[in-house]
Parts: structure tokens; sequence; C-alpha cells
């Protein structure tokens, strides 16, 4: 069975970790599939390994890791390896696969253009509104 995991960097700000949480979740209801968790490498849990931990209680034999990462950075170059490594070295029975970054979806044109519009036709918010 496949468990999948949206593993993003993770916030100090509760807000920005639930905004994850809500992507997975809508995620979950658009893909139908059962088994999916959240994962942060840094500043909130789960951690990948916990996250992973839970999938394999739920009967995943195999883990799907979607990085919610624009481009493939320093964390998902070096850090996403060696993370999956020790997994795999936990979990000796369970194949980890790792899907690309979002870098590069056609999508994110049409979302940047999107945000490019509405900004040149007066919807966008001062950055001091931001916070």
């Amino acid at each position: 069975m496949t468990g999948i995991v949206l593993f993003a960097h993770g916030s100090t700000i509760a807000s920005a970790n639930d905004a994850v949480r809500s992507v997975t979740a809508g995620l979950a209801r658009r893909v139908g599939h059962a088994l999916f968790e959240t994962a942060f490498l840094d500043c909130a849990p789960p951690t990948l390994s916990e996250a992973v931990k839970s999938l394999i209680a739920l009967g995943s034999d195999r883990i799907v890791v979607i990085p919610y990462f624009l481009t493939l950075g320093v964390h998902l170059q070096h850090d996403l390896p060696r993370i999956v490594r020790e997994i795999e070295s936990i979990h000796p029975g369970v194949v980890v696969e790792v899907t690309e970054p979002l870098d590069g979806h056609p999508a994110l044109l049409d979302i940047v253009a999107d945000r490019a519009v509405r900004a040149l036709n007066g919807g966008s918010r001062p950055a001091s509104t931001l916070g």
C-alpha cells in the first residue's frame, strides 16, 4: 500500500504550517487516497521520519514523498536524500520514492501570471499588509 507525504520546510509561524497541512488534506480529497501525511524538515512536527513511521503503521510499504519546495535547492539536494537513506536503513522493506519539486511544472507559470495580471489590475496588497 502506498503512503504519500507532502514534505515542506516548516516554519515557526503556526499558520504557515497549517496552510501546508490544508494542502495535504485537499490533495488527499482530490486524489482520493487515504494514506497522506504532512511532514516538515524543520521548525514543526512531524518530521519526515515520523510521518513515514505513521504511514508504515497504517500498512504502507511504499512511500512517495512530494517536496513542497519550488526549486531543487540545498534541502532537496542534500538534506532530503540523507533523510531518505536514514529512513530506508531503519525500515529496510519499505520503498521510498521522491517526486520532482514544484519548479518546472507548467501550472506554476499560470499561477505567477495570475498574480501579475491581478497586480496590474490593482489587485495586489502593499507588503506592509502581508504580515
